[in-house]
C-alpha cells in the first residue's frame, strides 16, 4: 500500500496557501485499507457502488451483517446525491482500526437532513436508514458520511 499525499495547512504560509505533505508513519494505521471513485450522477451508478463495495469489503476479510449495513447505506448516500446533489459524486470507503468510514461527496452546499416520510411516500426514507445502521454518521453540506465498527481479532486483524 502507498502511502497518500494529504492537504494540510501550513504554519508558513500567511496567505492561505495549503501544501501537499506526506503522512507521517505513525499516521497510518497498520490494518488500514481504502477506495476511492468519482462518478458523473447517474442512477446507473448505484448497482455498481454496491457492487464494487461489496467486492472491496470482501476482499478486505469484513464480512456478515456490516457488510449488508454498509453496502444499503452506500445505495441510500449516493442515490442522496444523484438525485438532490450537484455535479460530480465521489464515494470513498475506508477501513482501519475496527472502523469503516463511508463518505459521499458532492457539489451541492445543502446539508443532508432526515425527513419523515408518511406511510404511503414511496421515498424519502435514505438518510433515516442510514441513522439506522450507521455507528455514526453526519453532513457538511458537500460531504455526508457515516462510520461502521467491525470486529478485530486478537492480533488486530480484521477477525474472520
Amino acid at each position: 500500500m502507498s502511502q497518500s499525499t494529504t492537504t494540510r495547512r501550513s504554519p508558513d504560509l500567511t496567505d492561505g496557501q495549503s501544501m501537499p505533505i506526506r503522512p507521517r508513519s505513525a499516521d497510518i494505521p497498520v490494518e488500514s485499507h481504502a477506495f476511492e471513485v468519482a462518478f458523473l450522477p447517474d442512477p446507473i451508478r448505484v448497482p455498481e457502488m454496491r457492487q464494487t463495495t461489496t467486492a472491496f469489503l470482501r476482499r478486505w476479510r469484513i464480512s456478515g451483517s456490516v457488510v449488508d449495513d454498509v453496502v444499503l447505506v452506500v445505495s441510500e448516500l449516493v442515490t442522496n446525491a444523484i438525485c438532490h446533489g450537484d455535479g460530480a459524486v465521489r464515494l470513498s470507503v475506508s477501513a482501519a482500526d475496527g472502523e469503516l468510514r463511508v463518505s459521499v461527496i458532492d457539489q451541492s452546499p445543502d446539508r443532508a437532513t432526515v425527513r419523515h416520510a408518511d406511510a404511503d411516500d414511496v421515498s424519502g426514507r435514505g438518510l433515516f436508514l442510514v441513522a439506522a445502521f450507521a455507528h455514526r454518521w453526519g453532513s457538511g453540506g458537500e460531504e455526508t458520511w457515516c462510520t461502521f465498527r467491525y470486529p478485530l481479532g486478537d492480533d488486530g486483524a480484521v477477525a474472520a
